[in-house]
């Protein structure tokens, strides 16, 4: 045996294979350590976050860091930002945002690196775009360094909400905000016959700081109101000023949608962003009366929505419905709403906007002419009920003349004339 050992020994191949041999287990051992040393590194030493698409986050985080750390950047993903005015002019801007794979920014002096993840395959249910995720990495054991990250992301984001009223709307099974904010309308710019706005605004702001009483005595956390009355009366646009003084945002919904489902309805209510209006305008559009529905008119507006008049009450009052939810409706005709819809439960408050009073007149002239005297409005409004002694006016159309008299109060009694004329 140890003559076999020996001659073994001498052999050149044998000992340059044995060499051969440690040196591949060396190195094996060294990569084995390495990886192992490096896993220990990664969960001791370093920490990450991970965010997908389907977070709000997401959005803000990829914006922050295009404000604040763009440079460090080096692949970028275009955004295009569409606007079309209806006047037909287009305007287009470009956002940058990190592109897919990895990127290494600074951040509070440390070294952060973000790996965003495109999945080809997964398809976002919501939004119909590929499935993306972002993880960032960097030194440390404390989650409150990214949450500090969050936190500017999010402030950043807010304050650019904040600076307007935000506008949602349905898409697929979620709300988007739609377009940038729209600027903050002054209560005050809408003028309605006097005492409605106080009256309205006092009701909301009652139900939204009492809550506690609600929920106390078991009442669902809901209200809903009915404003209605001929067209350009003032409607939407009170409705608009409300959100903006209360700094809440309005999410949008059409009944007459053709891809609105019982089902869909009733989980847009359900998602809703919190401190939003829900708006469901002209609702006498998708629904009439079913007492004086004729056979022929069940045909003619059987196409106009999916959604169904039980679908659209169990969604307003269900037993699925959500708490916490401030629902305005809009109409031109309430003798075509059935009376179900507007029983007291669905809508507790009814209001009518009709067409401008004496009241109106005068307010509407001293707001749109600061320097004119109360005599001078009062002059206006008696001149208008002179000519016009028969006629609706709308506060749309007075608003429509004193846009044609900006600068010019004295023009504006003097040609009242002109205020129902039609424009060729």
């Amino acid at each position: 045996m140890m003559d076999f050992l020996s001659s073994l020994g001498s052999n050149p191949y044998f000992g340059a294979g044995f060499g051969l041999f440690g040196l591949g287990t060396l190195a094996a051992a060294l990569r084995k350590g390495a990886q192992l040393g490096s896993m220990l590194f990664y969960r001791k030493c370093l920490i990450s976050m991970e965010i997908s698409s389907e977070d709000k986050a997401y959005s803000w985080l990829l914006h922050w860091i295009n404000a604040c750390a763009a440079s460090e950047t080096q692949h970028v993903s275009v955004e295009t930002v569409y606007q079309q005015s209806s006047g037909g002019k287009v305007s287009t801007r470009f956002r940058f945002v990190p592109g897919p794979g990895d990127h290494f920014i600074q951040y509070k002096g440390r070294w952060v690196r973000l790996h965003r993840d495109r999945d080809k395959q997964m398809v976002s249910l919501q939004h119909g775009s590929p499935f993306e995720t972002v993880t960032l990495t960097t030194v440390g054991r404390n989650a409150d360094y990214f949450s500090r990250m969050l936190d500017e992301a999010r402030t950043m984001a807010l304050q650019q909400l904040q600076s307007g009223t935000v506008v949602y709307q349905a898409v697929g099974h979620e709300w988007r905000q739609f377009g940038h904010p729209r600027r903050k309308r002054p209560l005050q710019s809408v003028i309605l016959d006097e005492g409605i706005q106080e009256c309205l605004v006092t009701d909301v702001r009652e139900f939204i700081s009492t809550s506690s009483w609600y929920v106390d005595r078991g009442i669902p956390y809901r209200r809903g109101y009915l404003l209605y009355g001929p067209p350009g009366c003032g409607k939407s646009s009170f409705i608009t000023a409300l959100a903006s003084e209360l700094e809440y945002g309005i999410c949008m919904l059409s009944l007459s949608e053709q891809t609105l489902t019982d089902d869909r309805l009733q989980h847009l209510l359900n998602v809703a962003p919190l401190e939003t209006i829900i708006l469901l305008e002209d609702v006498d559009a998708a629904f009439i009366n079913r007492e004086e529905q004729h056979p022929d008119m069940r045909v003619a507006y059987s196409g106009l929505t999916h959604v169904t008049f039980s679908g659209l009450l169990n969604a307003v009052d269900g037993v699925a419905s959500s708490d916490a939810r401030l629902l305005f409706m809009t109409t031109n005709y309430i003798n075509r709403l059935d009376a179900a819809l507007i029983r007291p439960g669905r809508v507790d408050v009814k209001q009518y906007v009709g067409y401008c009073s004496d009241y109106q007149l005068k307010t509407m002239f001293s707001r749109f002419y600061p320097n004119a005297s109360p005599v001078q409005a009062v002059a206006f409004q008696r001149k208008v009920r002179d000519r016009y002694p028969t006629d609706s006016i709308s506060a749309a159309q007075v608003q429509g003349y004193f846009l044609m008299h900006k600068y010019d109060a004295e023009s504006a009694i003097e040609n009242i004339d002109k205020l129902l004329k039609k424009q060729p």
